[in-house]
């Protein structure tokens, strides 16, 4: 035990095994925040609010002009492209207060809606974690045609390495999480 200490530990080494540690510490957090939730509370929480998820389809439906709302952001419009404040793009400030309103009651932050695609789709965030293009998504989805790139179970999903970048599991009706992995 004698020759295992052998003079003080020097400062380089000791502040370099501090940053490993502060690196390990970071490493554990991202990953554990980069989970998302179970597709049980997923769903739950779905069916909890499904009267709110679904006065958020038929509004985003009914406003043409919409392609997008975010909470922090504002709205994208067919004409904006990106998203503004709503006086900015001619969109009533006291609608987008109410979608705003809406987004909050179910804990998201988003909504939107992609026409002409395969299928329509009316989407609101649910879950995603990660940073610019290595962003993962969970979203609750109404889809106008029934999407053909399903899965049974998203737990399931998620463990298996090879699995596709892009699909659907089925909630009830309409009605889809999407998990754009």
């Amino acid at each position: 035990m004698a020759g295992f200490w052998r003079g003080p530990i020097k400062a380089g080494s000791f502040l370099l095994a501090l940053f490993v540690v502060a690196l390990c510490v970071v490493w554990a957090f991202v990953s554990f925040s980069m989970k998302p939730p179970t597709e049980k509370k997923l769903i739950e929480n779905f069916q909890s609010h499904r009267a709110v998820y679904e006065q958020l389809r038929d509004m985003i439906l009914a406003d043409q002009q919409v392609e997008a709302v975010y909470a922090s952001f504002g709205v994208t419009t067919t004409s904006s492209g990106l998203p503004h404040k709503p006086s900015e793009v001619n969109f009533p400030v006291n609608r987008y207060n109410e979608y705003v309103a809406l987004l909050k009651q179910v804990g998201s932050n988003a909504a939107f809606k992609i026409r002409g695609n395969q299928p329509d789709l009316v989407c609101v965030g649910a879950w995603g974690a990660g940073w610019a293009g290595g962003t993962r998504h969970v979203w609750d989805c109404w889809a106008g045609r029934e999407p053909a790139n399903q899965v049974v179970n998203l737990d399931d999903y998620y463990r298996n390495p090879t699995r596709p970048r892009n699909v659907f599991r089925r909630i009830d009706g309409d009605w889809y999480l999407r998990a754009d992995w």
